[in-house]
């Protein structure tokens, strides 16, 4: 069993695509929009033949949807790929009080992995694979919502993704005795709105995009390495992963709003 966010999205849709491709896999998609998750639904069943793959909803930037989903959850979870993200050109607060972009693309995450840790132990061997970028850094761990700061969308996108490859090494520490690996992965220059939020274009397809975060979910590698990070289906060194204080005081700062 496969769990997919942002699948109604470029990268997310094409993962779940090329997933529910993959003999075996019944994949679970996730999206808070109930009449695009059902169209993804319909149209992956019907280019993969794939008959086994189903919605959940929820709004990934909001705890209690998260909690609600966890707990709606039977059964073990083999595969968690965390592809949801965006990028609100203002700064946007949610109904729970947190700027949206970090509570997504950060908090959501998090979360997710905390959420549904049993799920994924009981599966074991299992996987998490966090969709990153190369276009990473800036974070700022004393004004993670950009309270301080003048909030600039892309500049809290370099953010989220820096913290998403250094909460990816803090989980694979975590879950590594209970057979569950961890790793975060660039996922290509894909054009999408997300990126044209972010003022780029994009010159790789969404399949293209697509291929890492698989390749880690489906091949041996991702069963056997964890707490790294991957562009182009090569490991690259991580100059995030060598802050051993920084991760978990983002670790820390992040468990403190659960």
């Amino acid at each position: 069993m496969a769990l997919v966010t942002g699948a109604t999205g470029a990268i997310g849709g094409a993962i779940a695509r090329r997933l529910a491709a993959t003999p075996g896999f019944r994949v679970v998609i996730v999206a808070r929009d109930a009449d695009k998750a059902a169209a993804a639904q319909t149209a992956l069943r019907q280019v993969t033949g794939n008959p086994d793959i189903h919605c959940e909803y929820a709004d990934l930037a909001l705890q209690a949807d998260i909690r609600a989903l966890a707990k709606r959850w039977q059964g073990p979870l083999h595969v968690l790929i965390n592809a949801a993200a965006e990028t609100p050109r203002a700064r946007q607060v949610t109904v729970e009080g947190i700027e949206r972009q970090f509570a997504t693309n950060v908090l959501g995450y998090f979360r997710l992995i905390e959420a549904l840790t049993p799920a994924l132990r009981a599966a074991a061997p299992a996987r998490v694979v966090n969709v990153a970028s190369y276009w990473a850094g800036g974070l700022d761990l004393d004004d993670l919502e950009f309270k301080r700061r003048r909030y600039d969308n892309d500049s809290a996108y370099r953010q989220a993704k820096q913290a998403n490859r250094m909460l990816s090494v803090a989980f694979a520490e975590r879950l590594r005795p209970h057979g569950v690996t961890v790793n975060a992965c660039h996922p290509g220059d894909v054009r999408s709105r997300l990126a044209g939020n972010l003022g780029f274009g994009g010159h790789e397809s969404p399949d293209e995009g697509a291929r890492t975060p698989v390749w880690l979910a489906t091949e041996e590698i991702g069963g056997k390495i964890t707490g790294k990070y991957f562009e182009h289906q090569r490991e690259i060194p991580c100059r995030f992963a060598a802050d051993r204080a920084a991760i978990e005081a983002l670790y820390a700062a992040c468990l403190a709003y659960q």
